[in-house]
């Protein structure tokens, strides 16, 4: 589901005439990149939120699992389909702190998990400072 949601959401808003148009930073990287890394990204998702299910201990880090899924799903449809990359920033910012503390509270509980969120944190921050320097440039 976390994959295939991903997935769905990548497809169905996709970057536009209105994206291309757009100044961005010299460290954007090429369109390409997003797909496989996020993929990637779904699936060690996907792995650390199974890890904490149902696990003892694990409530409150697989509430905060579900709650960076639903600003992972909103980004894309408020930046891409709303054209409304000021709205995103605000998402995207609150995602990487929903990731940090996933991170603090699967610790304890399931250290695998836990790891398995560092590289999306490492993305989303890069994410993050992407979007704060299209928000910037236009």
């Amino acid at each position: 589901m976390t994959v295939g949601g991903g997935l769905a959401i990548g497809y169905l808003v996709r970057p536009d005439a209105w994206y291309a148009g757009l100044r961005k930073p010299a460290f954007n990287p090429p369109d390409w990149v997003f797909a496989p890394v996020w993929t990637i990204l779904y699936v060690l998702i996907a792995i650390a939120g199974a890890r904490v299910f149902g696990t003892p201990g694990g409530e409150a880090a697989l509430a905060v699992w579900i709650a960076a899924l639903l600003l992972n799903f909103l980004w894309s449809p408020v930046f891409f389909g709303l054209r409304r990359p000021a709205l995103a920033l605000a998402i995207v910012a609150g995602l990487l702190v929903a990731i940090v503390a996933f991170i603090v509270l699967s610790w304890p509980v399931d250290l695998t998990a836990a790891l398995l969120f560092l590289p999306y944190a490492v993305w989303v921050g890069f994410a993050t400072t992407l979007n704060a320097a299209v928000v910037r440039l236009n």
